[in-house]
């Protein structure tokens, strides 16, 4: 088929990729003539893993344009995969999803076939439903049909995600769903050629499709996320309480998420969620909820406890510590989580300015955000390439992302370079016992003080 994507953001960069994986011809449009420019050049405007790859791999299927005239004049589909960040008041930003529809209307009124308008944007509910009757009163009905296919991608593991979702999510009419269920087929039945970066993941035959109207699609949309940012909260609230009655979070989360009810994911306690998702997401069904009359008190649990989570672990600092003022601290760290180069709603940020209002002296580091994180950090913070100068004289060092490279270092290496002997662990992934009377190790939830011999996480005996 063919296949156009209005935005190359991160969702609608990787959805057009996968889709040429598959064996579509797909057009990738943006405004953005620098972008385009790059993608034109084989160059991804982001850092995700195997993009780059999948983008060499796919080029005689793949197509970029700044001309929306150009970009669907031809598609069978056409995904609508712009931005909707967040107003002040929580609620959704549709700014840029009314001007690309606007400007796909203008366009694909003029076409003598018909076309599927597909919004992959995280709208509020009612959202499609409302474009169609816009749709409907300019009497082009019978030229195009609109559905809601929200994205339930994972930052770092986006193209896998494309390719070996969980489900997928097709809200519309019946029309839509055969047209939708068509363009995803080599997904649903797994036929499409494996890329040799992502192999299937094991058992993996087939993908449950569900076709639902457009309203459930988007709610559903918001309440996945909300979801798993609530496993993420509640578990941090269990890492408070560990550390006051000398318990170890990561042996209660292996405990309960052994219950197949329950599951282990998410349940890894931390400085918070961040990213692009699931703070603007929760906010937004929060705004629904509301103007809705409904008061949806568990949500507000969920962003209260994510929010206080980072200042929480910067207190841990302090009582180790004692002032702040003057001492000198090594952020190892700054995107949201390992795998992107996202800084948006990274709880780093806010902790980093909370270090810096008591008086603290801050070196960060980052192996792919530094660039953009000078755009983002106050200039007192210095930034270092290497992660030897972050920790040169340091009293303590913070350790932010779990980075695969930060979770290799040992007391020997961090006590060559710092000053001081304090290690927080703000995302639980070290092992403590390696610390163990050799420096201080802080974690999150890890309350009970552990010798060389006891175990790191729950031991089952089978």
């Amino acid at each position: 088929m063919k296949v156009a994507v209005i935005g190359t953001g991160y969702v609608g960069l990787t959805t057009g990729v996968a889709l040429a994986q598959i064996g579509h011809d797909v057009v990738c449009i943006d405004v953005d003539e620098r972008k385009i420019a790059s993608l034109r050049q084989g160059k991804a405007p982001f850092f995700e893993p195997f993009l780059a790859d999948a983008l060499d791999a796919n080029r005689s299927r793949l197509y970029y344009t700044t001309s929306i005239k150009e970009g669907l004049v031809h598609g069978d589909v056409a995904f609508l995969a712009v931005g909707t960040p967040q107003n002040p008041n929580g609620s959704a930003n549709l700014t840029y999803l009314h001007q690309a529809f606007a400007s796909a209307l203008s366009v694909l009124e003029k076409k003598a076939s018909s076309t599927l308008l597909v919004n992959k944007c995280t709208a509020p509910v009612g959202t499609t439903e409302s474009l169609s009757q816009e749709i409907a009163a300019r009497g082009l009905s019978d030229q195009i049909n609109l559905a809601s296919n929200p994205e339930f991608l994972r930052q770092g593991c986006a193209l896998s995600d494309n390719l070996y979702p969980n489900r997928l999510v097709l809200g519309g009419n019946a029309p839509a769903h055969e047209t939708l269920l068509r363009l995803y087929a080599p997904i649903i039945n797994q036929t499409f050629h494996l890329p040799a970066h992502l192999p299937r993941p094991q058992g993996l035959q087939q993908v449950p499709a569900f076709l639902v109207n457009t309203r459930t699609a988007e709610l559903a949309k918001y309440a996945a996320n909300a979801f798993l940012a609530m496993k993420i909260s509640f578990i941090n609230e269990v890492a408070n309480m560990a550390d006051l009655v000398e318990a170890d979070v990561i042996q209660v989360a292996d405990i309960i998420g052994a219950d197949v009810r329950i599951g282990r994911a998410f349940l890894n306690a931390g400085i918070g969620y961040g990213g692009s998702c699931f703070p603007k997401d929760t906010l937004a069904l929060r705004h629904m909820a509301d103007t809705h009359g409904y008061h949806f008190k568990l949500l507000s649990a969920v962003i209260e406890v994510n929010n206080a989570q980072c200042i929480r672990v910067v207190e841990k600092l302090r009582d180790a510590l004692g002032e702040l003022r003057g001492k000198t601290i090594a952020v190892l760290g700054l995107t949201f989580k390992p795998g992107t180069d996202d800084l948006r709603e990274a709880p780093s940020i806010p902790m980093i300015y909370h270090l810096l209002l008591e008086g603290a002296n801050i070196r960060a580091h980052d192996p792919v955000a530094g660039d953009q994180a000078r755009f983002v950090l106050p200039h007192k913070v210095k930034l270092c390439a290497e992660v030897q100068d972050t920790l040169e004289g340091a009293d303590a060092v913070f350790i932010v992302t779990e980075w695969p490279l930060y979770q290799k270092l040992t007391p020997e290496v961090l006590k060559e370079k710092m000053r001081g002997n304090v290690v927080v662990d703000g995302r639980n992934c070290l092992d403590p016992r390696l610390f163990a009377g050799q420096m201080r190790y802080i974690g999150v939830g890890r309350g009970l003080k552990p010798e060389p011999e006891v175990p790191l996480s729950a031991q089952m005996v089978v």
